[in-house]
């Protein structure tokens, strides 16, 4: 299915690396450079915004149309390609096609652009603010909207986390028309099994959260639901406000909401943890921590770093830890480790940011591809030190996705999946690296037929 280039067109927000693909494309038998590990066995998905139609120049970065870019590996081999558009009643109606249908929340039907995930057998594309996943095929079709087998109560998250343990995911919903955010918890089975509302004033944006073996980590910072962006049309109606205290709460596991803990904070904005965990009666909590943003609306602010925060709630105090200041986004981490002490991190960064920014103030919104991505980190949290795999110049890459080698002991035992545009091709590939060899010879890399454009998060769903 495709779009005329006439319905996608330029535009302040979707350019250069962010610029919409107009096609979906299915393609067979991938070349390879180097060998596949035969043990990937499974398929390796992306989420992000791809708008169909660039109209109104006030379309937000954060609101375009959702597509799923997807490679699936088998027996060393790159089976297929494939990029779908979310059907969405919109995305549907403008491609000619039937809605899949399904119970929207509140209205809010959204073709979700944020997060790709699989659980209990089925794959999601997620995004937050209300709207509910949608349901995916294995070949990315989509199959409608997901209430969870109708005990979803509300809509739900871009982000939540995966126990290792026990095989329930958490997260902390929001949404403008409620005077709470909501902890809920899904079970292995894929229903949800808990709520608890947890009352914050000012409607707050909450793009995620954190869990340890005791607590879930909620965010409530200085970004909150602006009536007026509203009335104007915005798509993302939130912004920065002056004088908001910010805090980080602890809600044990089975708490309820006057079991949360609040500990203030300076003002800042957090989009992404990269992991937390319990360390005796504290709690330790590594972030991309940005000193402001959604300045006036805008997806504009202070340059972001990964920062420690180190919660002791005997003595009811945050301490901040600078662990890596340059600018960086997407942090990852192995998934057994979520929740639990762990040794490496993973994230995309450009040192170029830093370079053309110098005032420390940036507009993501003005930035083209040669500003994103163009090195992928891994942080050792044991020894302090990161490598970094410096790409090309006018390469981008995606976030780096770690996934464990079968029977791996240690920690960083695997490879980091990775779609990296190649400049002198037009289009992406890509790229697995060996974690334990990260700025080495790649151990494959994976060509395919079509560019794909900067896009937010993914993952690694292994075939059962």
């Amino acid at each position: 299915m495709s779009l005329t280039e006439s319905r996608v067109g330029e535009h302040p927000a979707f350019r250069g690396g962010f610029t919409p693909v107009t096609e979906e494309i299915t393609a067979f038998d991938l070349p390879v450079t180097g060998r596949i590990p035969a043990e990937l066995n499974g398929r390796y998905l992306r989420n992000g915004p791809n708008p169909m139609n660039l109209d109104d120049p006030r379309l937000h970065l954060f609101a375009g149309d959702g597509m799923v870019h997807g490679v699936r590996l088998r027996d060393g081999r790159a089976e297929w390609y494939r990029n779908r558009w979310v059907r969405s009643a919109r995305v549907a109606e403008r491609l000619g096609e039937p809605w899949p249908g399904g119970p929207v929340h509140a209205g809010m039907d959204f073709a979700a652009n944020t997060h790709v995930i699989g659980h209990a057998g089925r794959t999601l594309a997620l995004v937050e603010s209300g709207p509910r996943p949608y349901e995916l095929g294995y070949e990315l079709d989509t199959l409608g909207v997901c209430d969870f087998g109708g005990t979803l109560p509300g809509g739900y998250v871009a982000h939540p986390k995966l126990d290792p343990a026990t095989g329930e995911l958490h997260a902390i919903a929001y949404y403008w028309g409620r005077a709470h955010v909501q902890y809920v918890r899904i079970g292995r089975d894929g229903l949800v099994t808990r709520t608890v509302d947890i009352p914050i004033p000012d409607q707050p944006m909450v793009h995620d959260c954190a869990l340890t073996e005791r607590y879930v980590v909620v965010y409530d910072l200085p970004v909150t639901f602006d009536m007026e962006l509203a009335r104007q049309g915005a798509d993302i109606p939130y912004s920065w406000t002056d004088g908001r205290p910010a805090r980080v709460g602890l809600l044990p596991r089975d708490g309820g909401a006057a079991d949360v803990r609040w500990f203030e904070i300076e003002p800042c904005w957090v989009f992404h943890t990269l992991n937390a965990y319990d360390d005796g009666d504290r709690v330790v909590i590594d972030l991309v921590v940005y000193p402001r943003l959604f300045d006036g609306g805008r997806l504009a602010g202070g340059l972001p770093a990964l920062d420690r925060w180190t919660i002791d709630p005997a003595a009811g105090t945050v301490t901040v830890t600078r662990l890596d200041d340059r600018p960086q986004e997407f942090p990852r981490v192995d998934e057994r480790r979520v929740g639990r002490p762990y040794r490496y991190g993973y994230a995309v960064v450009t040192g170029e940011l830093t370079e053309r920014l110098g005032d420390g103030y940036v507009d993501l919104n003005d930035l083209d591809d040669a500003a994103f991505g163009n090195a992928l980190l891994k942080h050792d949290l044991r020894t302090g030190t990161v490598q970094a795999r410096t790409l090309h110049r006018d390469a981008y890459a995606g976030e780096p996705v770690f996934v464990p080698a079968e029977g791996a002991a240690a920690e960083d035992d695997g490879y980091v999946l990775a779609f990296v545009n190649d400049p002198e091709r037009g289009a992406a590939d890509l790229l697995i690296l060996s974690a334990q060899d990260f700025t080495g010879e790649p151990v494959a890399v994976v060509h395919l037929p079509a560019r794909i454009p900067l896009g937010f998060h993914g993952s690694w769903i292994p075939d059962a």
